[in-house]
C-alpha cells in the first residue's frame, strides 16, 4: 500500500496519537486489572463493547464515504445483508481478534504495562513470517537480522521480568508470557489474513471492518455467554465498570480504527520511532504508577527491541534500477562497435 502524500505537521500528529493511545492503553488495562480499587470487572464484556463501538465508528465512516443516504443503504444491502459468504469469510479473523483481545486482558493481568509492550513486540516475526507464508512476499537479509535481534530483546526482558511493587494482585509471569504468545501469533494470523482478503476485490474498507465486527460481536458474545454466562446473568453485564474501565473500552475500539489512518499516512519508519515511544512512554507510567523496578536486563532487552523495529522498517534496497544504466550502456557501446 502506497504511503499517501500529507504534511509533516498532519503526520506527526497522527503518530502522536497513536502512541499516546497504545501506551495509554497498555497502562490503562494494567491498572483496571491490579490496582483499580472495587470489583472487578468482566474483561470479555469489555471486548464485547469494544467490538459494538468500532461497529458504529464504521458505519459512520462508510456512511461519510458513500455521502448519501441512498448509496449508504444500497453498499449495505449488497455487502452485508446479501452477502452472507463475505461475512462467512471475514468471521476467521474476527474470531482470531477476539482471541487476541481476550489473551491481552489476561496478559496485562500477570505482566507490568512496559514487559507487556515490548514482548508483545514479537508480534512483528510473526506477521512477517505469515507474509511471507501466505502472500509469497520476501524479507531483506536486515529484517530477518531484526527480527533474530528483537526475539533476543524479549528474551532479555522475559529472563528477569521486572517487578511492580505497587501490584495488589497475585500475578504469574508464566500465564502472562504465554498470554502474549497466543495473542501475537493471532494478530500475525489474523493481519495478514484481513489484508488478502482486502487486497482480493475493490470492496471499501470500512464495508470489510463492518462485515468483521458484525462476526466478531457474534463471537465475543459467546465469548461471554462461556466464560462469565452465570456471573453475568447474576451481577450484570456492566458490573464493575469504572470510568478507567470505559477508558480502556474506548481505547480499543480507537485503536485498532486509528491505526488504518496511520497506515494511509505513513510510513514504516515512523511507525517504528511509535512503537519505540510507546515502550519508552509505558516504561515511565510503569515506573510512576506501579513501582516498576528496572533491571539490566530489561533497559537491554528494551533498547534491542527499539533497535530491531527501526532497521525492520527501513526500506528494502532497490538493485534493478542499479543495473539497468550497465545494461543500457553495455547496449549503447555495442551498436557503437557495430557501426564501426
Amino acid at each position: 500500500m502506497a504511503v499517501e502524500n500529507a504534511s509533516v505537521v498532519f503526520k506527526v500528529y497522527c503518530l502522536s496519537v497513536m502512541t499516546l493511545v497504545a501506551a495509554t492503553y497498555t497502562v490503562a488495562l494494567r491498572y483496571t486489572r491490579t490496582i483499580s480499587s472495587g470489583d472487578l470487572y468482566f474483561s470479555t464484556t469489555a471486548v464485547c463493547i469494544a467490538e459494538v463501538i468500532k461497529l458504529i465508528l464504521s458505519l459512520g465512516m462508510l456512511a461519510k464515504e458513500t455521502s448519501s443516504p441512498v448509496r449508504f443503504k444500497n453498499t449495505l444491502v449488497e455487502h452485508i445483508f446479501s452477502s452472507p459468504k463475505e461475512l462467512l469469510k471475514l468471521s476467521v479473523p474476527s474470531l482470531v481478534y477476539a482471541v487476541q483481545n481476550n489473551m491481552a486482558f489476561i496478559a496485562l493481568s500477570n505482566l507490568d504495562a512496559a514487559v507487556y509492550q515490548v514482548t508483545y513486540q514479537l508480534k512483528i516475526p510473526c506477521t512477517a513470517l505469515c507474509t511471507v507464508l501466505m502472500l509469497s512476499r520476501s524479507l531483506s537479509r536486515l529484517q530477518w537480522f531484526s527480527v533474530f535481534m528483537l526475539c533476543g530483546g524479549v528474551t532479555l526482558v522475559q529472563w528477569r521480568p521486572a517487578e511492580a511493587t505497587k501490584v495488589q494482585v497475585e500475578q504469574n509471569p508464566f500465564i502472562g508470557f504465554m498470554a502474549i504468545a497466543v495473542a501475537v501469533l493471532c494478530s500475525g494470523f489474523a493481519g495478514v489474513y484481513f489484508e488478502k482478503v482486502l487486497k482480493s476485490s475493490d470492496t471499501s474498507l470500512w464495508v470489510r471492518n463492518i462485515q468483521m465486527y458484525l462476526s466478531g460481536i457474534l463471537v465475543t458474545l459467546i465469548g461471554v455467554y462461556i466464560n462469565d454466562g452465570e456471573k453475568v446473568l447474576e451481577k450484570g453485564f456492566f458490573f464493575g465498570y469504572t470510568p478507567w474501565v470505559c477508558l480502556v473500552v474506548f481505547l480499543a475500539s480507537v485503536g485498532g480504527l486509528y491505526t488504518s489512518v496511520v497506515v494511509k499516512y505513513t510510513d514504516n519508519i515512523m511507525k517504528g520511532f511509535s512503537a519505540a515511544a510507546a515502550i519508552v512512554l509505558s516504561t515511565v507510567a510503569s515506573v510512576i504508577l506501579f513501582g516498576l523496578q528496572i533491571t539490566i536486563t530489561f533497559a537491554s532487552g528494551a533498547l534491542l527491541v527499539c533497535v530491531s523495529i527501526y532497521l525492520y522498517g527501513l526500506p528494502k534496497q532497490d538493485t534493478s534500477k542499479v543495473s539497468r544504466p550497465n545494461t543500457d550502456t553495455d547496449t549503447d557501446l555495442r551498436q557503437k562497435l557495430i557501426s564501426v
